[in-house]
Order: C-alpha cells, then sequence, then structure tokens
C-alpha cells in the first residue's frame, strides 16, 4: 500500500503539472475519503498548491469539526462556506422536491462554489470518490462526481481505510462510520442495504453468498451507469 500511496501522490502532481494548473482545491467533508485526499495533494504539491473548502449546508456540526481536525493536522490551507441561506433560497424559488433531489442540490452547490474558487486560483478540481462508490453511483451528477480528477476512484473503502492509516489520520476519522451528512444517524451503509465490507469483497472476487445483496449492487450499478459514461452526442 505504500508504494500505491506514493504512486497516487506522483499521479497527482503529474496531473496539475499537466493540465499547466497551479494546484488542487477540494470540498472537504469530515469523511475519511476528503481527509486521504486532502493529505495525499498536501504531500504532493505542498501548502501553497492545496485548498479546502468545507460547506455546511445544514450539515451536522461534527462533520465539520472533523474536516477541520485534519486540515489543521496535515496543515491544508481550508476556508468554511455555508451554504444553507443559497440553498433554502433556491428551494423557495423552485417549490418542494423530494429529500433526494435536496441532497443532490446540496452536492451540486458546492462543486458550483469549487470551481469558482478553483477558477481563480488556476487550480483543478479534486474528486473524492472511491471505487465502492464508483461502481454503485453512490455519488451524484455534476455535484461530487463533476471533477477534473479522482485519486482514489480505484481504491476499495478497505484500501483507503488502509491508505488513512497509513498517512496517520485521527483514529476518529478512520473509525467514522460513512456518511452524506444527510441527518443524524444516516449511514452509506443503511442507504445502500448492505456493507462497504460486503461490496467490497464483491468487487475484488466477484463472489457473495448475500443473494438479495448482489441483486442490489448490480441493480445500483445497471441503474447508475449513465453517471459513468460520456454524455451521448448525436452525430450525423
Amino acid at each position: 500500500m505504500q508504494k500505491i500511496i506514493n504512486d497516487c501522490r506522483e499521479w497527482i502532481k503529474n496531473q496539475v503539472e499537466s493540465a499547466g494548473a497551479s494546484g488542487v482545491i477540494l470540498g472537504l467533508s469530515g469523511g475519511i475519503d476528503s481527509a486521504v485526499v486532502s493529505v495525499l495533494a498536501r504531500q504532493a504539491l505542498g501548502h501553497n498548491g492545496t485548498f479546502g473548502i468545507i460547506m455546511p449546508c445544514h450539515s451536522i456540526k461534527k462533520d465539520e469539526e472533523d474536516a477541520k481536525l485534519t486540515a489543521e493536522k496535515f496543515d491544508v490551507p481550508y476556508k468554511i462556506i455555508d451554504l444553507s441561506e443559497i440553498f433554502d433560497g433556491i428551494l423557495k424559488l423552485i417549490g418542494d422536491v423530494p429529500i433526494l433531489a435536496q441532497s443532490n442540490l446540496k452536492a451540486r452547490l458546492r462543486m458550483s462554489v469549487l470551481y469558482s474558487v478553483a477558477q481563480a486560483k488556476n487550480f483543478l478540481v479534486c474528486g473524492t470518490s472511491n471505487r465502492s462508490e464508483f461502481y454503485t453511483g453512490y455519488f451524484t451528477k455534476y455535484g461530487d462526481a463533476g471533477v477534473d480528477l479522482m485519486p482514489l476512484a480505484n481504491f476499495l473503502k478497505r484500501e483507503v481505510r488502509e491508505a488513512a492509516k497509513i498517512l496517520g489520520l485521527p483514529d476518529e476519522i478512520i473509525n467514522k462510520a460513512p456518511s452524506a451528512g444527510l441527518y443524524e444517524g444516516q449511514t452509506d451503509e443503511s442507504d445502500m442495504g448492505f456493507t462497504y465490507e460486503i461490496l467490497d469483497e464483491y468487487l475484488t472476487s466477484g463472489k457473495i453468498n448475500n443473494s438479495q445483496a448482489r441483486d442490489r449492487i448490480e441493480a445500483m450499478h445497471a441503474k447508475s451507469e449513465h453517471k459513468r459514461k460520456q454524455i451521448p452526442i448525436f452525430k450525423f
């Protein structure tokens, strides 16, 4: 894993250099994925080449505290931009929308902020999705998937945790239940209907004892295929 971490750092650096950019910017959620990416980017690009933005939007306060914890421990420059008022204003204009659409709106607002700041800094927007999320489509199209590079998209969730331990992330971040932070007690695994352990094993071996989990994983993959494909363009 140490070699993979070293290679990933070098890859991030090469991506920035080949794009003629000055660094990367990413959203800091307080979760393990964004924490790992922020540390890898900081080590690859230095203090001036990395910037994180914490963007609460009627969020759980603990997530903001965890995001600050990692940023301050590893000297990752960051800024806090609260999007709650903007989010409320948009909902007021468009009317009632389902909870899922509201959570997707939050992700797309955050990505809009990241790209605006990135353009001002000549930075690339760095994604934090891992392989497990990418396969099942557990991300928002044009939200947290609207990025310029994805360092962790080939890392299983368990590999992200392994990398986090090697990088020295705080135990409370490593052991924190993965969550989109939509409400107190919400977790990724409860939303998906299976654990990351089951999902990672399936992605590694193609085998799974739980037929219901297998069917749900494949259904999520099929339903989210459009998220991973290039935009269809009519040709004549």
